[in-house]
């Protein structure tokens, strides 16, 4: 798994937040945010769908591994729309200490394949047009051509 490369951003011309709790339970509220955000920009299906898989398991991501279920802890999802690339940008952040995503286990390799989990951050990097891990993990940036 490689880490795409960042480009600069310029033109940001809307932005969206979402701040909650680490409750899987509010995993709700991130797929009604990236509904709304797709539908105000018209993002087609498969773009769509690419979206709502990646920003899901990277909010799913924060709260069980980043912040470990700690009802105290939030997580914190950004979005921009930065015109001038034509992409909207996700951020996608928790209170953890982070973890370095390049000593992951590929989940294509034969001895990973039939494991229940330990699939998100591949399929985040798969989905996206760039995906950018900072802050030592606990924080991911993932863009979207639209």
């Amino acid at each position: 798994m490689e880490e795409k490369h960042n480009q600069s951003r310029v033109n940001i011309d809307a932005a969206y937040h979402l701040e909650f709790l680490s409750n899987v339970n509010n995993r709700s509220l991130v797929e009604s945010f990236v509904e709304d955000i797709c539908k105000n920009f018209q993002v087609g299906d498969d773009t769509y769908g690419n979206i709502l898989i990646s920003i899901t398991e990277a909010a799913n991501n924060a709260i069980l591994h980043g912040n470990k279920s700690n009802p105290d802890k939030k997580v914190l999802i950004n979005c921009v729309f930065d015109d001038s690339l034509r992409r909207l940008i996700f951020t996608v952040k928790d209170e953890g200490k982070g973890f370095d995503y390049t000593l992951l286990p590929d989940p294509t390799a034969p001895e990973n394949i039939n494991l229940p989990s330990g699939r998100g951050v591949f399929l985040m990097i798969q989905l996206s047009d760039l995906a950018v891990f900072s802050d030592n993990g606990s924080s991911v940036e993932l863009q979207f051509k639209i």
